[in-house]
């Protein structure tokens, strides 16, 4: 029956109708940027011009004729493997405003990075459009990734606003932001202003506390001010004693799991000398809410000098040969994200590759995790954030580095480990093998022997002696950390300072007649090692030497080369200098002695040391421990 407007049971039927249920609410989980923070980073790392022209900005794109952008990069994908495996994400809906005439796709790939359509949508001379698209993540177990492909044909499209959302979880933890620094004034207050340049990755997080432990403070730069006032009351400024990025880090943890734990937070660390990309906060805080159970959520590193290659994609340690940054098998490492593999296909991270820890350049930490296992150790540094992920696993609590959630950080392969930090490296990694391997003395004193018998020949007097001396330290136990490793560090400083070979010379203080030091190449890598050392030994205990004299470039600075002269002048791996190693018979022979003391020492007492630091664990990374540390009054402990 026709009902008219003015009919009564129209009316009374009009009430009756409930109100229609609001759309449930989404996270964002990633924004579709086109561009980089900054002119230093490549574009096509986000979005690559595969025909045509394009004007690419941060935020958006604009096609001309005749046109094809792809967002299949490191940035600009969503790494649906990695949603699927560890997170309750069944779905993902990507919006965008679209003005003109062109097609938008959604891409997926499988394992084999083959492509494959999955949604698509054109649009024809729209004045300014919403566009909005899903796609299941539901083939994605073992690989693949979802992108966009952008294109025209005779029009013009201009694409912005790109968001990719999921289901919001019932619950948002809240996240706060650490960041540790150490006389980088500058370099921390660029990450500050990163950070307050981009509103809508702050809103992601709380509070972003910077622990100052340095003698050149933040607060005495006038930009302090100015980036103070930028990040208003989410700024926390704290100075402290310097107890190394163990300690930094630490700090912010303890302040953001103080009090009731309704009331912690969890805490994205960061390190103050990286080149920051906010949509990190947006991507991270996103995966750890969605997680199935705590995980710690690590971004991936890549090179600041080299800013298209991926550190590693996921990596492992081997603490009882002293050694870290161990790729996954199926990782990258090393990788350029906008060179091609052996089938010309771009190269990413198709395959899910599962990491043991992560480093702290960027990494999220439930608090959580941190109620159950407790705080890090007081390393001071090295080690801390590999020790603290293999404890968390060991108790049951993953670690993903996540693709597409990266930093510019320094390439680890441009510093030289001739350095007073090498002693905490070798310490702290003795001290993770005690709590974290059987400990097998047999392969620690292969592996510590192998190390310092190559430093002998290579005239790495002060490197050998930083070797004992934290050996030897770890031999005295738990009571080392008790002050969180501060005099350590200024005792090794101290200690090395006797080894001339140890200091780094500016190249204008180079005075040697040029004719002494040409450049003397390695002749490549001796296939017997073994036989290759004794021959080294031989030149040391007859005096005698291939080279008197000559220049060593740092790539070239191998112990098996740099054994054949009887005075090296060798490159920095910064290249920022240079240091002479001199051979000194008499020294080798001292240092080989108490290497060998030293090393029995390990044979006898490493077993019962390893149990002491086992069972000084819980005291160490206990928050009383690091209220003491910090000075703090006893209410504050708890």
């Amino acid at each position: 029956m026709l009902r008219t407007p003015e009919d009564t049971d129209s009316v009374a039927a009009t009430s009756d109708v409930a109100p229609a249920e609001p759309p449930p609410p989404r996270l964002l989980v990633q924004r579709g940027l086109f561009f980089g923070p900054s002119a230093l980073v490549p574009e096509d790392l986000y979005s690559v011009v595969g025909s045509g022209a394009a004007r690419r900005e941060r935020h958006g794109v604009h096609l001309t004729p005749g046109t094809r952008v792809s967002t299949n990069t490191y940035f600009g994908r969503v790494h649906a493997t990695y949603w699927q495996r560890w997170t309750t994400a069944e779905s993902v809906q990507v919006r965008l405003t679209v003005s003109g005439t062109g097609r938008v796709r959604v891409l997926a790939s499988d394992t084999n990075k083959v492509w494959r359509i999955v949604a698509a949508e054109r649009v024809d001379d729209a004045p300014e459009r919403v566009v909005t698209l899903s796609a299941r993540i539901d083939r994605f177990l073992d690989g693949g990734g979802l992108w966009l492909e952008l294109s025209t044909e005779t029009g013009e499209m201009t694409v912005s606003g790109v968001e990719w959302s999921v289901a919001a979880p019932p619950r948002m933890a809240r996240t706060d932001v650490v960041i540790c620094t150490y006389n980088r004034a500058d370099d921390c207050l660029d990450t500050l202003r990163a950070l307050a340049d981009d509103p809508r990755a702050l809103e992601t997080v709380g509070t972003v506390q910077v622990v100052d432990q340095g003698s050149d403070p933040l607060e005495a730069r006038p930009r302090f001010v100015e980036v103070s006032a930028a990040l208003g009351a989410r700024l926390r400024y704290v100075r402290q004693p310097n107890l190394g990025g163990a300690g930094g880090f630490t700090r912010g943890i303890f302040d953001a799991t103080a009090g009731a734990p309704d009331g912690h937070s969890d805490v994205l660390l960061m390190d103050d000398d990286v080149l920051l990309e906010p949509e990190i906060l947006v991507r991270l805080t996103a995966f750890a809410a969605c997680t199935r159970h705590p995980t710690i959520v690590g971004g991936q590193m890549l090179n600041l000098l080299h800013p298209t290659h991926l550190h590693i994609s996921a990596e492992y340690a081997d603490p009882e040969i002293l050694t870290v940054g161990l790729p996954v098998p199926g990782a990258l490492a090393e990788a350029n994200l906008l060179g091609l593999d052996e089938h010309d296909l771009p190269i990413n991270q198709e395959r899910r590759v599962d990491t043991e820890y992560n480093g702290w350049w960027s990494c999220l930490i439930p608090a959580a995790i941190v109620r159950e296992i407790g705080y890090p150790l007081p390393l001071f540094f090295q080690w801390d954030d590999i020790e603290f992920g293999y404890r968390a696993r060991a108790h049951g609590f993953p670690t993903v580095a996540l693709p597409g959630a990266g930093v510019w950080h320094a390439d680890f392969g441009w510093k030289d480990w001739d350095e007073w930090h090498r002693y905490f490296n070798l310490r702290n990694g003795l001290i993770t093998a005690a709590l974290h391997t059987g400990f097998s003395t047999k392969r620690v004193v292969r592996q510590l022997g192998k190390t310092l018998a190559q430093n002998l020949v290579a005239m790495h007097y002060g490197l050998a002696v930083t070797l004992l001396t934290a050996v030897e330290d770890f031999l005295d136990g738990p009571d080392i950390l008790r002050d969180g490793s501060a005099d350590a560090a200024a005792e090794i400083r101290r200690i090395r300072s006797a080894y001339p070979e140890t200091v780094l010379h500016p190249m204008a203080d180079l005075t040697d007649d040029f004719r002494e030091v040409q450049v003397v190449r390695d002749a490549g890598t001796p296939t017997k090692q073994r036989l290759t050392w004794l021959k080294r030994v031989a030149y040391l205990v007859t005096d005698r030497a291939p080279h008197r004299t000559g220049f060593v470039p740092a790539g070239d600075a191998h112990w098996w080369h740099v054994s054949t002269f009887e005075r090296a002048v060798v490159a920095d791996m910064g290249e920022h200098g240079y240091r002479v190693r001199t051979r000194d018979r008499g020294l080798a022979l001292e240092l080989a002695g108490r290497g060998a003391r030293t090393l029995r020492r390990v044979v006898r007492e490493g077993p019962a040391v390893a149990a002491r630091y086992r069972a000084a664990m819980p005291a160490l990374t206990s928050r009383a421990n690091w209220a003491r540390l910090y000075g703090l009054d006893p209410e504050q402990r708890h």
